[in-house]
């Protein structure tokens, strides 16, 4: 599942965008902005993976708001202006679609950033250094059952162990594979490998309930579909 943002002041074209991402299941939008600010405080709490992004806008404009953003989230600009292309591509943007945009093309720009996922993907490592005190500690993907987000603070949780670090949670969600960790709560982020099982509203892992979020739900179940 491809977690995805919109942010362009034209009505009209984000409801367009929205029509269009409606259509390919395996697109997920977790958030359509009109004002630049408020998308981008969004995008610092709620990073995606792949983000639409208007470049002609007030207050802050696409080029200036894409230098704002993690390096994780990739960029497909979307503009009625094609001259801004070159300045799009040197933020390394994806794609850039010209308005009014064609179905054809849009697919054929998310297809471009499913082959740069899958070959990123492949060139990763199956596991992460964590920060703990004074030492990066290697910890192996499938040692995690999750990871509890307390304040400026985060937990790794695994079967015989506990590491605490200085990390925000945020920060492991844009560094872990989407396809094998996932937000469920704004404290909990789950590896999907180690569900025991779902029940209502809680998930079951190990000897621990951890709860789903309303905001998170409808992304979990595209996720276990």
């Amino acid at each position: 599942m491809i977690r995805c943002a919109i942010i362009d002041d034209e009505p009209l074209a984000v409801k367009l965008l929205e029509t269009y991402i409606s259509k390919l299941d395996y697109l997920l939008l977790v958030s359509a902005h009109t004002n630049p600010m408020e998308g981008l405080t969004q995008l610092k709490t709620t990073p995606v993976d792949l983000l639409f992004l208007d470049i002609q806008m007030p207050e802050l404009s696409g080029v200036q708001l894409a230098r704002l953003i993690s390096e994780e989230t990739k960029i497909i600009f979307t503009t009625a202006y094609p001259e801004y292309a070159v300045e799009g591509f040197e933020l390394k943007a994806l794609d850039y679609l010209v308005k009014p945009i064609a179905l054809v093309r849009f697919i054929d720009a998310v297809e471009r950033y499913q082959k740069f996922s899958t070959l990123n993907t492949e060139t990763k490592n199956d596991f992460i250094f964590v920060k703990s005190e004074h030492r990066k500690q290697k910890v192996n993907l499938e040692d995690i059952y999750y990871l509890k987000g307390m304040g400026d603070y985060c937990q790794v949780v695994m079967k015989e162990k506990k590491i605490m670090t200085l990390e925000k949670l945020r920060s492991f969600e844009s560094r872990l594979p989407a396809l094998q960790f996932q937000r469920v709560h704004k404290s909990y982020l789950i590896s999907i490998n180690k569900i025991d099982y779902i029940e209502k509203n809680k998930i079951k892992i190990s000897d621990q309930f951890i709860p789903i979020g309303q905001t998170y739900e409808e992304a979990l179940k595209k996720i276990l579909k």
